[in-house]
């Protein structure tokens, strides 16, 4: 924004050093993980990108499962919230473990390794990817690291995400803000071209430097929030913390942490923020800018928090909502000002007036399970559905075979 380019300007020599030591590279991508502290670099980055395949519709699938050919690749790409979640379920799909594997999939009594949520779905004796594609009449693979159908997820915004499923471009795109405000969309417009899909929840953190959380911020008032990233609280000893300057870090514009965090704290998407210093494209980079610097604060998703990125309790309207689960009210609770859906947007097309193939429906399906829940929603620090949430998700899917 105009106002902030000038206010960062005027501000560049006062923080010259935290400026320059905050322009961190590209963090690595979260990998198969979907961990934070993953190492990687701008080129490992770029990659991701430019690997996402294109041009891929539900046409494919439909002419797949009545040819010969096999069922064409689905592909997703957006949001780096969301990404840690479905790549890491995209890692277990493409892998196909066997049910005796016990650690990925399965049961294995001998190592004493049982998979959270597998004996819930009733303990199927089929591989991982096989069996969830069953449900949608797919043949299985039947064998490791052949699925039947491969996925790949890939890493940009989910602004670019909910852009590209539009356009064709993937089948799915992920974001970590609602579509009506990602493309500047009516609630009516997003209801005739895409079906939204809800996988889990991220109760948005905001996070500060280890520094200035040891020097007693632990907590801030929603209205401090406010003020630090509207230029009216520059220093930590304002609100209790050390006479230090406050390095405040946003995501980019467009990302859906970005859109998410003007709408929930500052009450509107365009919001202005003139008190940012630096913005970064992904949560790895954020994550990375607050360790790596002193007085900083920051918000981001809730899997790229550490020892080093530490999310502090926000009090709003007299009710504090702490980052401990066992705390009377916490940030994972879905009353938390800050809490927000996290998407998977599919288009709805004359192929697929329902919005949703059948490999789609099958790979999603897999994230609306008890197993999918724990091993891929709470496993990174994300917040899993209500069991009436998620029959409601999987009601917006084709019926299984």
């Amino acid at each position: 924004m105009t106002r902030e380019s000038d206010r960062l300007a005027d501000r560049v020599s006062r923080r010259k050093f935290l400026i320059a030591s905050g322009a961190v590279g590209t963090a690595g991508l979260a990998g198969c993980s979907g961990q934070s502290d993953s190492g990687g670099d701008a080129e490992t980055e770029a990659a991701a990108d430019e690997s996402t395949p294109t041009e891929q519709s539900s046409q494919d699938t439909a002419s797949s499962e009545s040819g010969s050919s096999g069922p064409s690749m689905l592909t997703a790409e957006g949001s780096s919230t969301v990404y840690p979640i479905a790549n890491k379920g995209s890692s277990y799909w493409n892998a196909n473990a066997p049910p005796d594997d016990g650690e990925y999939w399965g049961s294995n009594p001998e190592e004493g390794n049982t998979v959270p949520g597998w004996e819930a779905l009733g303990e199927p004796d089929m591989r991982i990817a096989d069996y969830f594609a069953s449900l949608y009449g797919f043949e299985p693979g039947g064998q490791q690291a052949t699925p039947p159908f491969p996925t790949s997820i890939g890493l940009s915004h989910s602004g670019t995400g909910c852009q590209s499923v539009v356009d064709g471009l993937v089948d799915i795109g992920n974001s970590s803000g609602p579509i009506t405000a990602e493309l500047g969309w009516s609630e009516s417009k997003a209801e005739e071209e895409v079906v939204d899909h809800v996988l889990g929840r991220d109760g948005q953190p905001v996070v500060v430097s280890s520094d200035v959380y040891n020097n007693g911020v632990t907590q801030l008032t929603g209205d401090q929030v406010r003020k630090i990233y509207q230029d009216e609280i520059t220093n930590w000893s304002e609100v209790g913390g050390p006479d230090q300057e406050i390095y405040v870090i946003g995501r980019a514009e467009g990302s859906g942490t970005d859109t998410a965090f003007r709408l929930n704290m500052l009450g509107s998407a365009d919001a202005p923020m003139p008190g940012v210093d630096t913005r970064f494209g992904q949560n790895q980079q954020v994550a990375q800018a607050v360790s790596q610097n002193e007085g900083a604060i920051a918000y981001m998703a809730l899997a790229f928090t550490s020892d080093t990125v530490l999310p502090i309790g926000i009090e709003f309207e007299g009710t504090l909502y702490e980052p401990d689960k066992d705390a009377e009210n916490t940030i994972f609770d879905s009353a938390y000002p800050l809490n927000r859906d996290l998407h998977q947007y599919t288009k709805i097309t004359e192929d697929t007036p329902s919005g949703t193939d059948m490999r789609e429906a099958a790979f999603m399906n897999m994230f609306l399970t008890d197993f999918g829940q724990q091993v891929f929603v709470e496993a990174n620090n994300y917040i899993p559905l209500p069991t009436a949430d998620i029959e409601a998700e999987k009601a917006k899917l084709p019926e299984q075979v």
